[in-house]
């Protein structure tokens, strides 16, 4: 496997020495090497993999140099806009490097949401003329390689990517502390863990609600969480599109202005797409309720910080205009605040809860398609596979 530390001296001795990005899965030890070895001026983790285009473009453009953009591909998606349209070769001709993980490549065991996308990344990296080569653990010399992706990117006045393989990358070193929590969400030392958290959430919906997970461990929680107690058959577990639930939350809304509508959501997710804040205060009608579960990490892919240490995020939301926002730091403020969350919406609450989760946590065992099925027979009392909407034999 490659030391990343090795490889982020690799790419400042070819002249990238300016990183930015989304934390992923398999680049942990990279985001540690970085926050250990990268001062922070020239190491920005961004909200989304658009955002960090348009960084490194900024940065390519003050310095002449091209910066490194990491990223899970899953994440590409977000990228095409500023990439086609902004640094291609045929418009302002940015040069920059892709550092890309290989979620869901062929061959390689993974989870439903990145099947489509891992099979499909070479032959979109080939539409958009993005050149590229795969990263593995046995490349013969990880200093040329690099050199030749900043080359080409040099070269072309464009986007160059490398593609990581599962398995390339070594651990890193070890990972430094957390960073200290902000003024807005001081972490208490009695803050909750979020499945505490999660737990106390769930006793207060009603059972009729419709719930609306993040993608990542918060959703992961909540599985367990109801094959424990029972019930939520009314759940929308999000495994793929992080910072899309509350937007998808806001159509079920919409659709269906007599139900109830809670979006369990992530402050990662939540500063992925922070417009939709405003859409959601303009259009999430009465019975829209937005809880935040804030850690201030990227706790699915490493722990990485998040931007949310520098925003007040009750403040953010009733700026845009939700009718009531408030935050909680313990249960028992979590206990008190509920009643209030479930007034007239849009309403958000802000949860501070420790970051981490239990080891042993689990997996949702149902596919996507198998969820869908399952809530849209809950929303329409049909039946699945011939059992009734509620789990009695047919």
């Amino acid at each position: 496997m490659i030391d990343p530390v090795r490889f982020v001296a690799a790419l400042e001795a070819a002249g990238v020495d300016r990183f930015v990005g989304v934390p992923d899965s398999l680049m942990k030890g990279v985001s540690v090497a970085l926050a250990a070895h990268v001062p922070a001026e020239r190491h920005v983790v961004a909200v989304n993999e658009g955002n960090a285009v348009a960084i490194a473009m900024g940065q390519a453009l003050a310095t002449g140099r091209p910066s490194l953009v990491y990223l899970q591909n899953s994440g590409l998606g977000n990228t095409v806009n500023p990439l086609l349209s902004l640094v291609d070769p045929a418009v302002y001709a940015v040069p920059m490097v892709l550092l890309v993980g290989w979620r869901g490549e062929p061959g390689v065991p993974d989870e439903p949401q990145h099947v489509t996308q891992g099979r499909v990344t070479p032959a979109m990296l080939d539409a958009m003329e993005v050149p590229w080569e795969e990263l593995t653990a046995d490349v013969d010399d990880v200093d040329v390689l690099v050199r030749r992706a900043a080359d080409r990117a040099v070269r072309r006045e464009g986007p160059a990517v490398i593609l990581v393989r599962k398995g390339a990358f070594g651990p890193g070193p070890a990972p430094a502390p957390a960073p200290a929590p902000s003024d807005h969400a001081t972490a208490a030392s009695d803050a909750p863990s979020r499945e505490a958290a999660l737990g106390s959430v769930v006793a207060a919906v009603p059972g009729d609600a419709l719930v609306v997970s993040t993608t990542g461990m918060l959703s992961r929680e909540l599985f367990e969480l109801r094959v424990a107690r029972g019930g939520g058959e009314l759940d929308l577990l999000t495994v793929g599109g992080m910072g899309h639930a509350s937007s998808i939350a806001l159509g079920a809304a919409l659709a269906d202005r007599d139900r109830e509508v809670w979006c369990l959501d992530g402050d990662g997710a939540l500063l992925m797409h922070l417009g939709a804040l405003a859409v959601i205060a303009r259009s999430g009608g009465p019975r829209f309720h937005h809880v935040v579960f804030n850690n201030g990490v990227h706790d699915s892919v490493g722990g990485q910080p998040t931007a949310i240490d520098v925003v007040d995020v009750p403040a953010l939301a009733r700026a845009a205009g939700y009718r009531w926002t408030g935050r909680a730091r313990t249960l028992a403020e979590l206990d008190a605040r509920l009643a209030d969350v479930a007034g007239p919406g849009p309403t958000l609450l802000e949860l501070v809860v420790r970051p981490g989760n239990r080891p042993d946590i689990g997996r949702p065992t149902r596919t996507p398609r198998e969820a869908r099925a399952r809530l849209e027979a809950a929303l329409r009392g049909t039946r699945v596979d011939g059992a009734s909407a509620d789990g009695a034999a047919g």
